[in-house]
């Protein structure tokens, strides 16, 4: 039997593919990753798009280092109180140091804000790559996030503190004067001092890892060298440029000045702002020279 075809059928229709149609489908996208040139070669741009990034590696700082404890955050304010504490009975009843005619307590509380932020972001920020050793080895991201993320940590504690030094002042009766509109600037420098000692110590630790043990006894020589239990005014006028070089001693003594409406130093706040803008930008110079070989040698 002779099958029945429909005459009135249409013909089908094809249609052609341009070869460029079909090579701009065939090829999959494809995103290069390489080192970008120049001397601090940072791409903004990218840095930018992975903002998010960053605030998500602070906040798991945060929730990690108070995970499991009793107290969690109220650790940001019992360390300050607490040396405060202890460096008044030792310092300021029992040696006598002079704390430029306020009490001593908010003296060395004074010095204490910059400098427990500084030691806390520095402690951490150079431990910090080789603690991220996992995520570094498994996904791109701006390795520069992950010191950064320690100065975030540090800054969530500073408020904390900060909070507890404002109901100190307010025992005492003593406010801050004009100069307080200095410490945004002063925080930002403090700022970039721990941003560019942790990037320095946190590429040098990857391949030397003498540094774990080396800078917590570091910061704590530190401690001493720093203005923070004393006044600069005790050291001699002619030495007091020498002082400055460390970063800490300007910015300590601003933020006293600034807090508890004392003459600003400006010759040591100078010096020790040259030195800090120095600082981070060779901190970043050889973070950014060095992290192409964190991977290979974590």
């Amino acid at each position: 039997m002779k099958r029945n075809r429909n005459p009135e059928r249409k013909p089908q229709k094809f249609t052609t593919v341009g070869a460029e149609a079909l090579t701009t489908v065939a090829e999959p996208k494809v995103n290069i990753i390489q080192p970008h040139h120049g001397w601090l070669s940072l791409d903004f741009r990218e840095m930018w798009q992975y903002r998010e990034l960053l605030y998500f590696l602070v906040w798991r700082d945060i929730k990690v280092r108070y995970k499991q404890t009793v107290l969690g955050a109220a650790w940001a304010v019992l360390q300050p109180v607490l040396s405060m504490l202890i460096f008044t009975v030792i310092f300021g009843r029992f040696a006598r140091i002079p704390s430029e005619g306020v009490p001593y307590s908010i003296f060395v509380f004074a010095g204490l804000l910059p400098w427990t932020f500084f030691s806390t972001a520095v402690t951490q920020g150079s431990l910090s790559v080789v603690n991220q050793a996992n995520l570094l080895t498994k996904i791109y991201f701006p390795r520069i996030f992950i010191p950064t993320a320690s100065i975030g940590v540090a800054l969530v504690d500073l408020c904390f503190s900060f909070a507890v030094y404002l109901f100190i002042m307010f025992w005492y009766s003593h406010w801050p004067g004009l100069y307080a509109t200095l410490l945004p600037a002063l925080l930002l420098l403090t700022m970039m001092a721990a941003a560019g000692f942790g990037y320095l110590l946190s590429s040098v630790t990857v391949i030397y890892r003498d540094f774990r043990h080396a800078v917590p006894f570091m910061i704590q020589i530190w401690l001493f060298v720093s203005p923070v239990v004393y006044p600069v005014t005790m050291l001699p006028e002619n030495y007091r440029w020498i002082m400055a070089l460390n970063p800490m001693c300007g910015l300590i003594g601003g933020f006293r000045s600034a807090l508890l409406n004392k003459p600003m130093d400006w010759m040591s706040l100078t010096i020790s702002s040259i030195v800090t803008v120095a600082i981070f930008l060779f901190g970043l110079y050889n973070f950014r020279r060095m992290e192409r070989r964190f991977a290979d040698m974590i």
